[in-house]
């Protein structure tokens, strides 16, 4: 492929309803599509999960723009391009920034697959043709919201209720959704939110039957997790301790975490998604895809990475409606009973919506 021209779309979307975690409450999603043309005119498109501010992890819309702009598109524009794979050479010279990474190289295997006439799915080596799905729920200051939000999910079909808790709004909401739902897949995120000290408090979830706890203790830290998963029934999961396949070796190495969410937005890529996969299939460790509250084109590719045969548990990858009153991406994404058909067009099998795109676009720059 000869990538002739790539452009940079700075996109503002307003979300159906706030989302709220330790981190704080969201409602205007601010972030990157990127699009990468080859000689013949055809588009590959990938997203850049970012928010306005560096809280999840240290990346942020305007830094992530600026990334992009200024080293990593000049790596990859008017040179010729064999597989996606190498672009992890390309950016190798600039440190993290992953996110920036991850959507120029979703961009680069959208177009590759397309140029294959393969479905995203089948270039990266996926084998089902359906998935199971689970749903994120935020913290609510209403525990009547909360139940009945949960009431409603499950009435859909998801496979698995995920809520978000932080210190204060752990125990007590876990003993109040147990009440009512003593028998539904239920796991928590942290997001970071605990330190060792509150190992008392977080032991007091095994006796809630969780499937998970995820990233219960700091963003980055592998150690702590270890001494914690020692001391609890229920299997630590690790998210944003998780940046790449030398993270994932040590983790599984130390006994910092039963079960790994994959983003790949946050571990730099889908080739690094691919080694961390077939890492944790060979240690038996299994795994799921997370959500960054993407758009039509990020969750597109989170579809196509949870094709792969150790995403075991249900992932992230609602339905388009569930966040966006209108998606940029035709058809949406639609879960039906808690499952999701893997498109079986070709690159992300769905039609980028070109004039929803623009409609949302603040800032637009062509590089060629």
């Amino acid at each position: 492929m000869y990538i002739k021209e790539i452009n940079l779309y700075k996109i503002t979307m307003k979300m159906r309803n706030p989302f709220t975690t330790s981190f704080g409450t969201e409602q205007n999603r601010k972030f990157i599509l990127v699009e990468v043309k080859n000689e013949n005119d055809l588009s590959g498109w990938g997203e850049c999960v970012t928010t306005e501010r560096p809280l999840y992890i240290e990346e942020f819309t305007d830094a992530s723009w600026m990334m992009l702009e200024k080293f990593l598109i000049p790596a990859v524009l008017k040179t010729k391009i064999e597989h996606p794979d190498e672009l992890q050479d390309r950016f190798k010279a600039y440190k993290r920034n992953h996110l920036a990474k991850s959507a120029l190289e979703a961009a680069v295997w959208d177009l590759y697959a397309k140029s294959k006439d393969m479905t995203l799915a089948e270039a990266l080596g996926g084998v089902k043709s359906t998935i199971e799905v689970g749903v994120s729920l935020g913290i609510e200051e209403d525990i009547h919201t909360l139940l009945n939000n949960i009431k409603q999910k499950t009435e859909e079909g998801y496979k698995r209720i995920k809520i978000k808790i932080k210190p204060g709004k752990d125990v007590n909401v876990l003993a109040e959704v147990r009440k009512q739902f003593p028998d539904i897949p239920l796991m928590v995120d942290a997001n970071s939110a605990y330190t060792l000290d509150d190992i008392p408090t977080l032991k007091e979830m095994d006796r809630f039957n969780l499937m998970m706890i995820e990233q219960p203790l700091t963003a980055g830290d592998l150690i702590d997790h270890a001494k914690l998963q020692k001391e609890m029934e229920t299997p630590i999961c690790l998210d944003e301790s998780i940046h790449s396949y030398e993270d994932a070796r040590k983790a599984v190495e130390i006994g910092s975490g039963k079960i790994i969410n994959l983003k790949v937005g946050r571990v730099g890529g889908l080739t690094e998604a691919k080694r961390i996969h077939d890492l944790c299939k060979q240690e038996n460790i299994p795994m799921w895809c997370g959500g960054m509250l993407e758009s039509g084109v990020g969750r597109a590719h989170n579809i196509a990475i949870t094709s792969l045969a150790n995403f075991t548990l249900p992932g992230d990858t609602a339905s388009s409606a569930r966040y966006w009153h209108k998606d940029i991406i035709d058809p949406e994404v639609v879960v039906e009973n808690g499952l999701l058909t893997v498109p079986d067009k070709a690159g992300i099998g769905f039609d980028v919506n070109l004039d929803e795109v623009l409609r949302n676009t603040t800032e637009s720059k062509k590089f060629n």
